[in-house]
């Protein structure tokens, strides 16, 4: 989810890596273990937990984690805790790393000291203020000076123990004196808005004769200040928590009358002393944070134009699949976000399942549908429990006679290995109709666009796809399963070998080379390929079973709304019941759904809430985080977006008391009065923002900017010098060096333009922004950053 900001979006993702902890303190008992794990908290929202580690003071985590940041945020933080399960789980200790440092750790391993959790520093959220100081005349004609604090709002307050139910107190204090004045208690909310004004009467009394606008002793203002604390009021017997504090010398009304502007709560500083860092241990994190800026579509015209100029490069039918250009390289990524997703989210718990059971028979209906597993389904089963019987049978298949151990038969070695080619070979060529419909299109289109171009070869249009198919998807797959989450852990040395074995056959029984023999280098595959030269095969890889659009699968959730219940969601139906495994309450039919969208925290006085859109009515939900939530109306969004019925618009807010909160329209059935966010053409099936990712492109070439102006020196050198080649350039390996110049000329145009405009855009942000607005509150340490940088630039260009 975008941020909009004039014209251009903003898209911020983070992607982490937990590796461990070490040296945690031990607990205070007997046992001295603990049993730890991590959390991950958009300020003080968790997003992201990992496994709890049993009895360990140095927990090794190993755990990856990426996801869309849908809202601004100050700190990334690490909570590391301890498991109780009597009591809630106590905090070890955290890492918070501000926003504006995050650069400073990008992509590399990082151990931080854990700091000591307080709740006094546990703050987030900012205060909307205003403070006017005006003259008063008295009863008996003499002239004070009052002054008047007026809180407005508050935004982004942290959530207590499942609730907040914020007030705050005002007080003007100085050396020897504090008045107090407390707002009312705003229930259910971490939005709260007060609007209170509180008078503080602030100077002696003087005489009404003296003209000047505010007669009062300069040092006695220098001693005064506002303070505003927000509490969250609470039940409990322990009292109130605190939520954060602000601080404002009245020396800011020295010139002027009234001072309006939002502030970031602060922590408190109560003067505890903590622990020292070392007492807490440390954590090892990775941690790679994105903010990309993207202008729209007409800026990135030249570059995107450029860049798709390179599908028109190849001209050898036999390099289409295995050059690493744009297009192969577009078509790669293609099929690790439609494959994967589909593989992972779709097939998981049902292959898991077998997996852990891989004798038993599958309970009907497994634990993601509702029926028995589709035909797909258990082809792809099949396929992945014939690989985990590989990796658990441990059965030798070395066929290189060079390799062979002490006691092993080669021709026994290649009847197993021919086995497990054949079995896997059988079910990947049937498993044609679980294709996702994306990877088919593509590949239909790739198919034809090889057919007209090279018309004198009759199976290029076979080999274009099984190429791409058996080549660059199933066989890495095959080859390292591991990195497909198809096993839990690297494979042993023997298991791999003989997958690296199966991984060659089936790369070469996709490519339908005419010379099969020929295309291996060691002589013992071509012999063992002799067992595959039967016309079956060849007739089982053209199966045009791999155009046939199909639906995606099947996918779980679960999470929590107004009652708890368990969500699921599959490719017929989205369902709710009590719990797992308990008969659905609710069956909703995919082309029931008309639209999902965010709903406005005003209408429940609840966050990160959406909106199920029926005919009859809506389901409003709420998820445990933003994160989930994008996640679900994402894939909500997707599986529904052919429903030829979606709606252009909706309401943003609920239907209560009689009327809808966000238009006041009184018929429950009235059109919506905001335009649909999500969804895509229903001939779209693959969500890519192409802007966003010319932008990425961009910023990778402007990054290594140094070594394409250095590639191009190289070209010329090599146009125009025919002599031994110079020391300098040895490193880059041209093959034209007169089109390669041509072309990175281009290149570096195309980027410079866009560079310009950025740097335009940074300036014009920087005369049009004011320092205590709502975007940047006063206390935003990333602004006062860029304040600082754009400075320097500005002093640096005069």
């Amino acid at each position: 989810m975008a941020v909009e900001e004039e014209g251009l979006r903003v898209f911020q993702s983070v992607r982490i890596k937990i590796g461990e902890a070490k040296n945690l303190p031990s607990y205070p008992g007997p046992n001295k273990m603990r049993d730890c794990y991590c959390t991950v908290n958009l300020d003080q929202e968790e997003v992201f937990r990992t496994k709890i580690v049993e009895k360990s003071l140095c927990p090794f985590y190993g755990e990856d984690f990426y996801c869309e940041i849908p809202r601004s945020f100050r700190h990334l933080s690490f909570y590391i805790f301890d498991r109780d399960v009597f009591r809630r789980d106590s905090i070890i200790g955290k890492v918070a790393i501000q926003k504006e440092d995050l650069q400073r750790y990008h992509n590399r391993d990082t151990w931080f000291q854990l700091q000591h959790v307080d709740a006094d520093s546990e703050v987030q959220g900012k205060v909307h203020l205003e403070l006017r100081l005006s003259e008063v005349i008295t009863d008996t004609g003499v002239v004070c000076h009052k002054l008047a604090a007026r809180i407005f709002e508050c935004q982004g307050l942290p959530i207590v123990n499942g609730q907040c139910d914020p007030y705050a107190t005002v007080t003007l204090a100085g050396p020897f004196r504090s008045e107090a004045k407390k707002t009312k208690v705003k229930k259910k909310t971490n939005n709260p808005q007060f609007d209170e004004v509180f008078y503080f009467e602030v100077t002696r009394p003087c005489s009404y004769s003296k003209k000047s606008h505010f007669d009062f002793e300069e040092e006695d203002v220098d001693k005064l200040e506002i303070r505003i604390d927000l509490w969250n009021a609470s039940n409990l017997k322990f009292g109130d928590e605190f939520l954060g504090e602000l601080r404002i010398p009245l020396k800011v009304l020295r010139h002027s009358s009234s001072y309006e502007a939002w502030y970031f709560l602060q922590p408190r500083d109560n003067g505890g002393k903590s622990l020292k860092p070392d007492d807490l241990g440390s954590l090892r994190l990775n941690v790679v944070y994105t903010e990309d800026h993207v202008f729209s579509s007409e800026y990135y015209s030249p570059l995107r134009d450029l860049l798709l100029k390179s599908a028109d490069v190849e001209r050898d039918p036999n390099t289409i699949f295995r050059g690493n250009s744009l297009t192969s390289k577009c078509i790669d990524e293609t099929m690790k976000l439609a494959g994967m997703h589909y593989l992972h989210v779709t097939l998981k718990p049902t292959i898991e399942e077998a997996v852990r059971h891989p004798l038993r028979k599958l309970p009907p209906g497994g634990p993601a549908s509702s029926g028995s597993l589709s035909a797909a389904s258990a082809r792809l089963v099949q396929r992945l429990l014939t690989l985990f019987q590989i990796c658990q049978s441990h059965k030798s298949c070395e066929i290189d006679p060079v390799k062979l151990k002490d006691g092993e038969n080669l021709e026994n070695n290649m009847e197993s290995l021919r086995q497990y080619v054949d079995r896997i070979f059988t079910v990947i060529t049937k498993s044609g109709v679980s294709c996702p419909t994306v990877m088919c299109d593509i590949f239909f289109s790739l198919r034809e666009a090889a057919a007209k171009r090279f018309q004198d070869d009759l199976d290029v249009r076979y080999t274009a796809v099984s190429s791409f198919i058996f080549l660059r998807f199933f066989a890495p797959a095959i080859l390292s399963p591991n990195l497909f989450q198809l096993t839990p852990h690297h494979t042993d040395p023997q298991t791999s070998r003989t997958l690296t074995l199966i991984s060659k056959t089936i790369q070469t029984l996709g490519s339908l080379s005419k010379s099969k023999s020929a295309s291996f280098k060691e002589s013992y595959m071509a012999t063992f390929y002799e067992f595959f030269n039967e016309q079956k095969y060849a007739d089982a890889v053209k199966n045009r079973s791999f155009m046939i659009k199909r639906a995606q699968g099947r996918k779980r959730f679960g999470m929590k709304n107004f009652k708890k219940r368990w969500f699921r969601l599959t490719n017929h139906e989205f369902t709710y019941q009590k719990s797992k495994g308990d008969q659905p309450l609710c069956n909703i039919p995919i082309e029931n759904i008309l639209a999902v969208e965010r709903l406005e925290e005003e209408s429940f006085r609840m966050k990160n809430m959406f909106q199920v859109i029926q005919p009859e009515r809506a389901l409003y939900i709420q998820a445990n985080n933003c994160v989930e939530a994008k996640d679900w109306i994402d894939i909500l969004t997707k599986v529904s977006q052919c429903n030829q019925k979606r709606l252009t618009v909706f309401h943003p807010s609920a239907y209560l008391n009689g009327h809808w909160l966000c238009c006041r329209a009184s018929s429950d059935s009235a059109a919506g009065c905001t335009p649909c966010t999500g969804g895509l053409p229903a001939n779209i099936q693959l969500d890519i923002d192409g802007d966003r990712e010319t932008e990425r492109i961009y910023s990778l070439f402007n990054l290594y900017m140094g070594k394409l102006e250095k590639m191009q020196e190289a070209c010329g050198s090599k146009s125009v010098y025919d002599g031994p080649e110079q020391e300098e350039y040895s490193t880059f390996i041209i093959d034209d060096p007169q089109e390669t110049y041509k072309t990175l000329r281009q290149v570096i145009a195309g980027v410079g333009t866009l560079e310009q405009e950025h740097a335009q855009y940074r300036r014009d942000k920087f005369k049009k922004t004011r320092y205590g607005s709502q975007e940047h509150p006063i206390g935003d340490k990333s602004f006062q950053n860029y304040i600082r940088q754009q400075s320097e630039i500005s002093t640096h260009s005069i």
